[in-house]
């Protein structure tokens, strides 16, 4: 979720796609303000909506663009007098080129991405109960319907979920004499040390890029009994266990048993080498495996809990991404209708489809019990561990961690400390 459940989990203006217009550059019809008198003189509004792309990019069958201009086509179609333009933006630009958005005054009326609380400190959004109807924010699963609250305030609208196991080669596996998945940290070490000596040039896949490092660093943290933030709802970046965690690591990277520069490296091309049979083990959700089934690990890999220190992920990441209504065009009743629509309607069940990301409804998520391939991933929903979305902060701390956490794999207590530093600045 970034999806990245969180996801992880992200905006690139100079590559704006129109949906509504199939396609284009530049945002589409001009500056809000132009875009809102053409529509006014047409007896019409046009939302104008901001989402990451889940896809392979443009061009791609399954590309953010071609999911969004189908649900926009159903709506329009049911909303002759609501237009709605969509921009997708590739998760390794939407968040800075949203901030830039903004500080230009081009504010989009929705939002999708993988934050939101960073909004609200400047009075920014909608709150939800005034663009989704009752019975829709009713069907919201309650851990992440309370996580998209602030201050008792819901504010974020869960898009979709997801969380995180160990992947593995069954074929390298064997190959390396090794029976079953590690379940410790010491015993992915071994196993590691098999593969590598069985050839396999990536035994473990470490993608500490840009794409979803906090994502990777927190399920390390989450097996050392680390993590972002305490109980008290102090940042404990820094923590003695984080420390010990990283210092692990820089071990398994020094003695080349993970992906080479790992901090160079998003998840993305990690899991397509996966794919491609060149990675052992691999931390990820259910979106990676349209990527897997895609290569010759097609019907060779198995899914495990991630291995702690001492045992098993008795929780394990769970990440939520996030749809937001922006107030400054005053468009609240157009906006709850697509909202509605959105949920409503068989959207979110494409997004599984499509995506193999999971549901954030009651509903959604009954209708996926018999998938045993996401079993494993709806089993462990319900005890996850979720980014401290509610911080104010954690927006820049996020962003922060993406760029510069991939040098924790050198020096663990400097990276580190400076990561706590910048959480607990202003």
């Amino acid at each position: 979720m970034n999806i990245k459940l969180v996801g992880g989990a992200a905006l690139g203006l100079a590559s704006m796609l129109v949906l509504s217009s199939c396609g284009g550059s530049g945002g589409g019809t001009g500056t809000p303000a132009e875009s809102g008198k053409a529509s006014a003189a047409a007896g019409q509004v046009t939302l104008k909506m901001v989402a990451a792309d889940y896809g392979d990019g443009p061009g791609a069958a399954n590309s953010g663009d071609n999911f969004w201009k189908e649900v926009v086509a159903g709506f329009e179609q049911a909303n002759p007098n609501i237009k709605v333009q969509v921009t997708v933006i590739n998760w390794n630009d939407i968040d800075k080129q949203v901030a830039t958005m903004i500080q230009n005054g081009q504010v989009p009326d929705i939002l999708q991405t993988g934050d939101y609380a960073g909004f609200v400190k400047d009075d920014l959004l909608y709150k939800v109960d005034e663009v989704l109807s009752p019975n829709v924010s009713g069907d919201v699963l309650g851990k992440f319907a309370d996580l998209g609250k602030v201050d008792g305030t819901g504010y974020g609208i869960p898009f979709v979920s997801s969380a995180r196991s160990l992947f593995y080669n069954t074929d390298l596996f064997k190959k390396a004499g090794i029976a079953e998945p590690p379940k410790t940290w010491d015993e992915l070490k071994a196993a590691a040390e098999k593969l590598k000596k069985a050839g396999v040039s990536q035994p473990f896949g470490f993608p500490l890029g840009q794409e979803e490092a906090q994502g990777e660093s927190f399920s390390w943290f989450l097996g050392n009994g680390g993590g972002y933030k305490d109980a008290s709802d102090k940042w404990v970046i820094n923590s003695t266990q984080n420390v010990e965690t990283f210092t692990y690591l820089k071990g398994l990277v020094d003695a080349g048993l993970t992906t080479p520069n790992p901090g160079t490296k998003d998840r993305k091309t990690v899991w397509e080498d996966f794919a491609a049979g060149k990675v052992g083990m691999v931390n990820g959700g259910p979106m990676a495996m349209p990527i897997f089934d895609k290569g010759v690990a097609k019907d060779n890999y198995a899914v495990a809990p991630i291995p702690g220190k001492t045992g098993p992920l008795t929780t394990t990441v769970g990440v939520a991404d996030w749809i937001m209504a922006f107030n400054k065009n005053g468009h609240a009743a157009e906006i709850k209708k697509f909202l509605d629509f959105f949920y409503t309607g068989d959207a979110a069940q494409k997004i599984v489809d499509n995506y193999k990301l999971l549901p954030v409804t009651t509903s959604g998520i009954q209708k996926l019990s018999g998938d045993e391939k996401l079993k494993p991933f709806l089993d462990a929903l319900p005890n996850a561990s979720l980014y401290p979305l509610k911080d104010p902060k954690w927006s820049e701390v996020n962003t922060q961690i993406k760029q510069t956490i991939g040098g924790a794999v050198k020096d663990p207590a400097k990276t580190l400390g400076e990561l706590q530093k910048f959480a607990e600045a202003g």
